[in-house]
């Protein structure tokens, strides 16, 4: 039966969709007769409105400039491209061309085209193709000029003390905000281009210094095989720089701070920077950073090492609490103080669901009520917020559907899922899953329920990385920033390197320095 459907699934999916074309089709390189290539170009792009192509006379020179409306600039345009034009004297279309790539056009942008996908390419990243009858190939000159969203402070990963600039969605911004951060020329970005219909831009971004080659070469051939033919965020590409698709975490990490992927960057990594996404990707990335922030580092030690027993005590409150209460309440109430006993059987007395259906149900309004608030306008988004307090937490009480206890468990673990943002995913799905396995099975399930979690994320690697290391393999050299955070005389003193951990390709190098 399972067979007849599959094949039948698979029927439905070959005959109902088709790959789409990236290739129109036709000759692929440049004529030397203008009038060809116009015409071939006008074709390739169906002669959309915002195809602009301007042919001019120049004296016997026959010449065309081509562009994509509102993708260039047009003072600069005027100023490099057609103020010079007008004053020379060339005569033949060779000198023409040779004057256009040695004494005019002072782009600092300058690239010689042979083919139609080149040129189209180019056209549609903001560049002035400039084609010449007679003569073969053509210049793309780089006046980019299109709209955009300005520098400005990370949303999703505030800071108190760091810098206030966060990575935009032009690709090229995002290359210069890292590299004014690192001015080494050890620095290296290589570009690269996701193949499919889009043909999206992507920048690797590492230290040829301190990065591991063959890591490398693997983010390089995952790429690669990132054939789609449609990416809007650098959250496409993910999936194919993880290894585990079945675990609930990840080993690529994201940020939308370049002080963020500088620091990564150092310590041998490799950063994805996707055009068109103010977010950028790090292989290989630890579990142990998601509760680490750039404001650990400009703190005082004591202080920082606080904050980070509070991330860690706020992870496990949020997806332990809920089923650790439905299941104290249902298999072991010894354990739970007389009074506090007492109030909470009064409480569930008054309600008509099983205290486990009960704490799915008000997790589920929670979740509803914040995804309500986050896809809103913000001018209303505060409303959902404060409806579904009274509803939820007020009235749902007075009614006698939820009990008061429940409405404080939900509380605290709203609260504490927000103190590691980068984890809000996995600990949602982990919180619902330890609430069933607590109702059903009581602390016994919770136990073993925690170690198949546990057990899950020490099977994932990031690369050659363990994803939990240093905690395992435990590395008491690394532990100096993991829990406990010392001072920079001691962590400046010498670098760590991801590599250089424990179960990495270089591993136990400083273990072994520092016995």
């Amino acid at each position: 039966m399972f067979r007849s459907l599959k094949r039948a699934l698979r029927r439905d999916i070959h005959s109902a969709y088709v790959p789409p074309k990236t290739d129109i089709g036709g000759e692929p390189n440049l004529s030397d007769n203008l009038t060809r290539n116009l015409f071939e170009i006008r074709r390739r792009f169906s002669n959309t409105s915002d195809l602009i192509i301007r042919e001019l006379d120049h004296g016997p020179v026959k010449i065309a400039l081509l562009m994509c409306e509102g993708m260039f600039n047009l003072a600069d345009l005027n100023k490099l491209v057609l103020v010079p034009m007008s004053q020379n004297k060339a005569g033949t279309a060779k000198e023409f061309l040779d004057w256009v790539r040695s004494d005019v056009f002072f782009s600092g942008n300058q690239i010689e085209i042979r083919t139609y996908d080149e040129a189209m390419t180019l056209m549609m990243s903001g560049f002035v193709v400039l084609m010449i009858d007679g003569e073969c190939p053509a210049t793309a000159i780089g006046l980019q000029g299109y709209k955009s969203r300005s520098v400005s402070e990370p949303s999703s990963e505030v800071n108190v003390r760091g810098s206030k600039e966060g990575f935009v969605e032009p690709l090229r911004v995002n290359m210069s905000l890292v590299r004014r951060r690192m001015r080494t020329p050890a620095l290296k970005m290589e570009l690269m281009t996701i193949e499919g219909g889009a043909k999206t831009d992507v920048c690797l971004v590492y230290r040829v210094d301190r990065v591991n080659p063959k890591e490398l070469d693997r983010v390089r051939g995952r790429l690669a095989c990132a054939k789609l033919d449609n990416i809007q965020a650098s959250g496409y590409l993910q999936p194919f720089l993880d290894t585990h698709h079945l675990s609930l975490f990840t080993g690529v990490g994201v940020t939308e701070r370049p002080d963020t992927l500088c620091a990564k960057v150092a310590e041998g990594r490799v950063g994805v920077l996707v055009d068109n996404s103010p977010f950028a990707l790090i292989v290989p990335y630890l579990f142990v950073e998601n509760f680490q922030s750039l404001d650990d580092y400009c703190s005082r030690p004591y202080y920082a090492t606080f904050i980070r027993l509070i991330k860690y005590l706020a992870f496990f409150v949020t997806i332990l609490l809920p089923g650790v209460y439905v299941a104290l309440v249902n298999f072991h109430l010894e354990l739970l103080p007389i009074e506090l006993l007492h109030k909470i059987v009064v409480s569930e007395r008054l309600t008509p669901f099983p205290l486990m259906f009960e704490a799915i149900i008000i997790h589920l309004i929670y979740e509803m009520v914040r995804e309500a608030g986050l896809r809103m306008p913000k001018e209303v988004g505060h409303a959902v917020g404060i409806v579904g307090a009274l509803v939820v937490g007020d009235a749902a009480v007075k009614a006698g559907i939820i009990g008061a206890p429940m409405v404080i468990v939900v509380a605290l673990t709203a609260i504490s899922a927000f103190v590691v943002p980068s984890l809000y995913e996995p600990v949602t799905v982990l919180r619902f899953a330890f609430i069933i396995v607590g109702g059903t099975l009581g602390l016994f399930g919770i136990m073993l329920g925690f170690a198949v979690v546990l057990l899950n994320l020490c099977a994932i690697k990031s690369g050659d990385v363990p994803v939990t290391a240093p905690l395992s393999p435990f590395s008491l050299y690394a532990m100096r920033d993991i829990v406990v955070r010392l001072g920079w005389r001691t962590l400046g003193a010498e670098e760590l390197q991801v590599g250089e951990l424990k179960g990495g390709e270089n591993g136990s190098l400083k273990e072994g320095k520092s016995n």
